[in-house]
């Protein structure tokens, strides 16, 4: 038996691996089938970025896109017809992970326009619509994780569908979010509906609050033994949370009647500072039930020098400890993660205007 690489081992501490891009070309040069069978990949996240620079650079989309335009005018709407056809590809693909691990793994994830983050009501009817156009039982639809998008996860969850929640930074809001969930499934169970065919993951950015904690800290000055810590002790904080809150009670009522847990999914795992570690976000965050979601370059940097060993529940006496010096030192953690949130959605909004004049740009070229 050969030996396994880093990002294989990762699976025997309950870790899967997930990718946070889909594009045409990636399926169907075979790519993505590939990276499921020598990197252990066993999920995806579509990135509106990557479609953008999809659609745009090369011809793989202009036949449909062609076809799109004897009946549609709006530019969401084509967009939406182009991807649909990618995304339920990648979920057909990954299908067999799906079935063989009984929904654990095998999802793909396609976000509402982020444009309703903070509309309740049209983020709900947005995600029926995405599951409805897709029609397979691994899609995950994503929804930031805004207070608006938690009665919108909840409303989701008690219909039987899969959620993706995404763009947590805080551990009130991360808790939050595991309570809409739960909410959901109990609104589920006392229709009728069946929990053990619903599933979720609470996706959990990492490098971003390091990105901004560091850039504080040297505003502050003096505090350089603080700078590139919060990212990884916070999502080892929201793991413990995670660990009390799917236990009890309560929890184990639901997981009779076949409920699973909402596992934390580690995203933003790609370092933006130089000077750390490129893997850094994957080797603090390696425990059981958990997924990490990672851009290629962070996949390559592992597979070449990635260290395995559990580390997901190390630490947590110095990770409570850094919250306190963090804010004696003058870091308020409370807004580091609301400016986060607010930063992060309005990104989200920036990437999908970015596609959108991509669609555009890319229809004036085929009607020429």
């Amino acid at each position: 038996m050969p030996e396994k690489t880093p990002l294989q081992q990762l699976a025997e501490y309950g870790q899967s691996v997930w990718i946070d891009y889909l594009s045409r070309q990636l399926l169907h040069a075979g790519e993505l089938e590939r990276m499921m069978r020598e990197d252990a990949v066993v999920g995806v996240t579509s990135n509106p970025t990557i479609f953008q620079k999809a659609i745009s650079d090369g011809d793989v989309y202009d036949e449909q896109l062609r076809a799109c335009l004897e009946t549609l005018s709006d530019t969401k709407e084509i967009y939406l017809h182009l991807t649909h056809r990618d995304i339920a590809e990648a979920c057909d693909l990954l299908r067999p992970v799906w079935d063989e691990g009984k929904g654990r793994d095998g999802y793909v994830s396609w976000e509402v326009d982020p444009n309703l983050a903070y509309d309740r009501d049209a983020t709900y009817e947005e995600a029926q619509r995405l599951h409805e156009l897709v029609g397979r039982p691994n899609l995950h639809v994503k929804i930031p994780a805004t207070k608006p998008g938690l009665g919108a996860i909840e409303d989701m969850i008690a219909l039987g569908k899969n959620i993706n929640v995404t763009l947590i930074f805080s551990l009130r809001r991360h808790e939050e979010v595991m309570e809409a969930y739960i909410r959901g499934l109990e609104r589920l169970v006392e229709s009728g509906g069946d929990p053990s065919r619903v599933a979720s993951v609470a996706s959990y950015f990492v490098s971003r609050v390091d990105t901004e904690t560091d850039k504080r800290l040297d505003a502050i000055g003096g505090h350089d033994h603080l700078k590139g810590r919060l990212g990884v002790a916070n999502s080892r904080l929201a793991y413990q949370n995670y660990k009390r809150i799917f236990a009890g009670p309560r929890w184990e009522a639901l997981a009779a009647k076949g409920a699973t847990k909402q596992r934390c999914l580690w995203a933003s795992t790609s370092v933006k500072n130089p000077a750390y570690r490129d893997t850094m976000y994957v080797e603090e965050l390696i425990g059981p039930d958990t997924v990490n979601t990672m851009p290629e370059e962070t996949i390559e940097a592992f597979q070449a020098h990635g260290k395995v060993a559990a580390t997901l529940e190390t630490g947590l006496d110095e990770a409570h400890r850094l919250l306190d010096d963090l804010a004696a030192a003058g870091v308020d953690y409370d807004d580091v993660v609301r400016v986060l949130e607010e930063e992060g959605v309005q990104k989200f909004v920036d990437s999908f205007e970015e596609l959108m004049d991509g669609v555009r740009s890319k229809r004036e070229l085929v009607s020429a």
